[in-house]
């Protein structure tokens, strides 16, 4: 049965993402081409900028959640927002089906599944109306 709805919980070390159905899940993780290791300060750096974010990453994740209909993004941090910000620059047709953007911290990939769920079952009700 195919998936309408998807979930993908990132943060900047890894995007697990969720294709639901009533009855199954479908479960992949995507990782950056290079690990996480301190992207807030370049250590070193006359400028003290920021390191830039991994588009190729956000890339791999648009791809992965290509097939959804609908799409919630949840995450704890500025990832969740910075793959938003990607899909405008570069996949408007995915980014017109983000249906929500919430903060969660570090869910089990069963509490994503259920609250993925339970957002989506409480979205279909107030539209009904």
């Amino acid at each position: 049965m195919p998936h309408s709805h998807a979930v993908v919980w990132i943060d900047h070390a890894e995007a697990r993402i969720m294709h639901i159905s009533p009855e199954d899940v479908e479960k992949s993780i995507v990782h950056p081409a290079e690990s996480h290791l301190h992207l807030h300060h370049k250590r070193g750096s006359v400028s003290g900028s920021r390191e830039p974010e991994d588009q190729h990453f956000y890339h791999e994740v648009v791809e992965a959640l290509s097939e959804a209909r609908e799409i919630l993004v949840v995450g704890p941090g500025q990832a969740k927002l910075n793959l938003i910000k990607h899909m405008h620059a570069h996949d408007h047709d995915v980014e017109n089906r983000v249906v929500g953007l919430e903060t969660v911290d570090h869910p089990s990939d069963a509490q994503i599944v259920t609250f993925a769920r339970k957002y989506f079952v409480a979205k279909d009700r107030m539209i009904a109306q």
